[in-house]
């Protein structure tokens, strides 16, 4: 078992000379699996002076935040969770002062959140309270005040929460290391212990909790004005960094035996193999349980002593488990012991998009763009949950006999959230994990993917929907800059005449080598398969008439070689 995540604690908070204390202050250290998958929360409040409510305003920042966190999708990233509660949260302290005190400055109060997440910190700031790492005798300020100077002796906030509709927060993480020290304050602490003081105090090996006490006392001694509050977290432990106990806790269990039609493994009765390579076997069962027929997914025993497999493995089980959407295949949860190594997924009947290409060559766009909108539907389900598929390709999605499409691949999934515990995807850009002729450029580069690179993928499999094949002829097997840079796109006329110069247009905008220049958003990409964008049907005259009319150039042609001829044949029996 590997080190888990510890931390000490300590605050102390003072009203000072004000009739009430108006900061807020709170850390949360949860149990195993929040632990690893969201990490400890700690964070600290001060409502604003001249705030009609602030004080209801810092306590419902930290209780929203110390509350809604834990209850964000675990495959999110703690800047992405971080920001979407301190949107909400804004949007509801600048309403309510709108609503129940006709004013900017009903609800407005700082926060400062520090979210420490397997060996990093994250912090999320707005306002004038303080966030300090002090390490090694070294003191930082990890924080910068939000706050707008006048005069020597005159300020005002410039950013906090409540005071605006939009909120734009300050995010940034570090690696942190054993003994840490973060030590949070309100202005009422910071602005009245000198930094030289500061270190003395801290330098002292003191109990947390006697320390934030201290701080505080010097404070008020030094004259502080302001209520006055100190929260300290001290790094105790750190887990192993390519530990995840969370993704491993089925690790322990033997690789399944050799399956064949007939065999019974837990309830499940095999009917037969469906699929097999070097690296998974995937058998239709049924299972005797619940009366069904389903999916087993298993490895393969070749990789029975590979840490880095197993973890992939277990990887794909848990990315699927945490995606519920109709265009998603669904990863059944586990009601009973398992003796071995497998998932199960919910059974499909119908084809993949492989077959779908085969047998319709020609197809209706009308279909096409159909399908592609469900696939772009499970797409977003992945997004949403801040997910990456990165191996989307005709193989990987199915169309059932109602006409549902489904991805049903997890194998190559990036999840920001797990990324975030411990780096399983770092060997991508070794090995790359997506297919050659649907892997978007920059995966192939060593770069990181985004949204954009799912969309490439997309873009690729419209295209060949469309036009039997795929937008590049001269793929090379080993991708580089240089060569990637040289990629020629195929317009659609040239491959089938009956695809409009405007879906062409979307098609290489999405297909386009540079992130950079693709489409931002799938609904983009989707708006212009189904509305010409006039930008494309410009494009249409710099096309040469072989291209854009092959019939009309050949019979304009033959029609010019007709007349010369004639011509000539005047001109010769005129001598």
């Amino acid at each position: 078992m590997g080190k888990t995540l510890s931390v000490k604690l300590g605050s102390h908070s003072d009203k000072g000379v004000k009739p009430e204390n108006e900061d807020c202050w709170g850390a949360v250290v949860p149990k195993e699996p929040q632990l690893t998958l969201k990490g400890i929360v700690a964070g600290i409040a001060d409502g604003m002076s001249g705030s009609e409510a602030g004080k209801e305003a810092s306590h419902c920042c930290i209780t929203a935040f110390l509350e809604d966190y834990y209850s964000t999708p675990d495959s999110w990233s703690v800047a992405k969770a971080g920001q979407k509660i301190l949107s909400a949260t804004n949007s509801w302290l600048h309403s309510q002062g709108q609503i129940r005190y006709a004013s900017v400055k009903g609800m407005v109060s700082t926060l400062s959140v520090l979210v420490l997440k397997s060996n990093t910190a994250h912090i999320l700031h707005v306002g004038d309270s303080r966030i300090y790492l002090w390490r090694q005798h070294d003191l930082e300020q990890l924080t910068r005040d939000h706050r707008l100077w006048v005069s020597n002796d005159k300020s005002y906030l410039n950013r906090a929460m409540g005071i605006e509709p939009h909120l734009e927060v300050d995010y940034k993480s570090l690696t942190v290391e054993k003994n840490d020290l973060f030590i949070m304050t309100s202005d009422g602490l910071h602005d009245f212990i000198s930094e030289h003081h500061l270190k003395a105090l801290l330098a002292q090996d003191s109990d947390l909790q006697a320390l934030a006490e201290i701080l505080v006392k010097t404070a008020l001694a030094n004259g502080s004005d302001d209520n006055v509050t100190c929260q300290l977290v001290r790094i105790d432990d750190l887990p192993q960094l390519r530990e995840d106990e969370i993704l491993r806790h089925h690790g322990h269990l033997p690789f399944p035996p050799p399956l064949s039609p007939g065999m019974l493994l837990d309830g499940y009765r095999i009917e037969a193999e469906l699929h097999a390579s070097k690296r998974t076997q995937i058998y239709q069962a049924f299972d005797t349980l619940h009366n069904r027929r389903v999916i087993l997914k298993t490895p393969s025993v070749l990789y029975n002593d590979d840490t880095h497999y197993i973890e992939h493995f277990l990887h794909e089980e848990w990315a699927g488990k945490r995606l519920n959407h109709p265009n998603v295949l669904t990863v059944l949860e586990s009601d009973r012991a398992k003796s071995c190594l497998y998932y199960v997924t919910e059974f499909i009947e119908g084809q993949t998009l492989r077959e779908w290409i085969t047998q319709n060559p020609k197809p209706e766009i009308k279909r096409v763009r159909a399908l592609i909108e469900q696939i772009a539907k499970g797409l977003r389900a992945f997004h949403r949950m801040e997910m990456l598929h990165q191996d989307l390709k005709p193989e990987n999605i199915m169309i059932d006999n109602s006409g549902t499409v489904k991805i049903i691949d997890f194998g190559s999934v990036k999840i920001a959230g797990i990324a975030e515990i411990t780096p399983l995807d770092r060997h991508q850009t070794e090995n790359i994990l997506g297919t050659l002729n649907y892997t978007a450029p920059e995966y192939h580069l060593g770069q990181t993917g985004t949204v954009k690179s799912d969309l490439f993928s997309l873009g690729v499999i419209c295209y060949e929907m469309l036009n039997g094949s795929l937008p590049f002829a001269n793929m090379p097997e080993k991708p580089n800059r240089h060569n990637l840079e040289r990629l020629v796109y195929i317009p659609s006329i040239r491959r089938n005449e009956m695809v409009p110069i405007w879906i062409d247009g979307a098609l290489k905008k999405a297909t386009t080598v540079s992130p950079r220049s693709r489409y931002d958003e799938l609904s983009e990409f989707l708006h212009d398969l189904s509305t010409p964008n006039p930008q494309f049907l410009k494009a249409e005259d710099k096309i040469p008439l072989i291209e854009r009319n092959p019939l009309l150039f050949w019979k304009s042609t033959t029609a010019l070689f007709f007349l010369i001829s004639v011509v000539l044949l005047f001109l010769l029996s005129r001598k």
